[in-house]
């Protein structure tokens, strides 16, 4: 796998872009992302060769997530930053909320034989306000050189029912500290197929489950909330088995020769995209970058610094074949992959946001 880059190349490249505060340039694109390996892989595959072939300038920004600061600029009437990385669900309500800016898919680049760029992306990956970028997973993962069985167990874990297990499998588990996929993976390890998850979620008996099956493990839970914490929490030996983001773990496993083992069977699919939030400062350069990045050639290129998959059909073909058996959509990681519902959660994030607060806080 000689394309994959170094953590240590890819995190100066990073630095010497700026990870400063997103005042700082006047005229730079902000462009704000989740840090660590996967705004890295973003530096390498988008930003640096933009930089290089039209002298625009960045500033880089991290963050964990949701709408709050977007928000908070928008209605101050101080917006600073220009493109953001987001999940879909928080796309869907940014945009209903009027905090991020419509798109116009009519503008990104065809595919290399002419394809137009509507009919190019996979289905999901382009909404109102929102251009999709990869495709990725939560999954739960062990460190081979950590991780025991009781006796007459004579197999390492595979499923959430495993992740569950304490008494089999002792020691404590690591969890991102939110309810999206912690609930869903609540109910996979209560017993509901992958194929009822949502239907059971979407009802008050089905989240007074997921709740009582995280009861039952909450006393050796280690929460995380950023992403570089879940590999560093399993290399400590602080957790047994914890969730991490797909890419994060390739990381640790081929960069830095990590024994991690991705349990695959229960991945929780998804995908990101970027938006640009209303009111930004550089819009129209921040729109010229998009198109871009959200190339098939781009895309296809972020998967030679990172395990995440492009959102474009035309992208397969420029792809490392070393990469794709890593990627979470190869056939064999996917096959009992759960797909992250962000309508779900764009609908009932408020709620079970409030109420998951309300149970840390028990």
């Amino acid at each position: 796998m000689s394309k994959l880059k170094t953590t240590a190349v890819l995190t100066s490249a990073a630095i010497g872009l700026g990870l400063m505060s997103a005042t700082a340039f006047a005229g730079k694109i902000t462009f704000v992302s989740w840090g660590g390996s996967y705004t890295a892989s973003q530096v390498k595959a988008c930003i640096e060769p933009y930089e290089a072939k039209t002298g625009q300038q960045f500033n880089i920004v991290d963050y964990n997530g949701g709408l709050a600061e977007i928000r908070t600029q928008v209605e101050a009437g101080n917006v600073q930053w220009d493109i953001v990385d987001m999940v879909p669900a928080d796309g869907l309500r940014g945009c209903d909320e009027g905090v991020l800016e419509v798109l116009d898919h009519s503008q990104w680049l065809p595919a290399p034989d002419g394809t137009p760029a509507t009919e190019d992306f996979v289905e999901g990956a382009l909404d109102e306000c929102y251009v999709g970028n990869i495709s990725w997973s939560t999954v739960p993962a062990y460190n081979r050189k950590t991780i025991t069985a009781t006796k007459g167990i004579n197999r390492m874990p595979t499923t959430m029912k495993d992740f569950w297990d304490t008494k089999n499998f002792p020691g404590r588990r690591g969890l991102r500290k939110v309810p999206r996929v912690n609930l869903e993976w609540a109910l996979m390890a209560d017993g509901v197929p992958h194929t009822k998850i949502y239907e059971v979620l979407g009802t008050k008996e089905g989240q007074d489950r997921a709740f009582a099956k995280l009861d039952e493990l909450k006393d050796d839970i280690i929460w995380w909330e950023a992403g570089a914490q879940p590999p560093q929490l399993l290399a400590d030996g602080e957790v047994v088995m914890v969730t991490a983001y797909n890419g994060r773990l390739f990381n640790a496993m081929y960069v830095e020769n990590k024994p991690f083992e991705i349990m695959w069977g229960p991945q929780v699919f998804d995908i990101d995209g970027y938006t640009i939030v209303k009111g930004a400062p550089n819009k129209d350069a921040a729109l010229e970058f998009l198109k871009f990045c959200t190339s098939a050639e781009a895309l296809a290129d972020t998967t030679n610094y990172i395990s995440y998959g492009p959102l474009r059909k035309s992208s397969a073909q420029f792809v490392n074949p070393a990469i794709l058996p890593h990627l979470p959509t190869a056939p064999d990681n996917f096959k009992t992959a759960l797909t992250f519902d962000f309508n779900f959660w764009a609908d009932h994030s408020d709620e079970l946001y409030e109420r998951f607060n309300a149970w840390l806080a028990k």
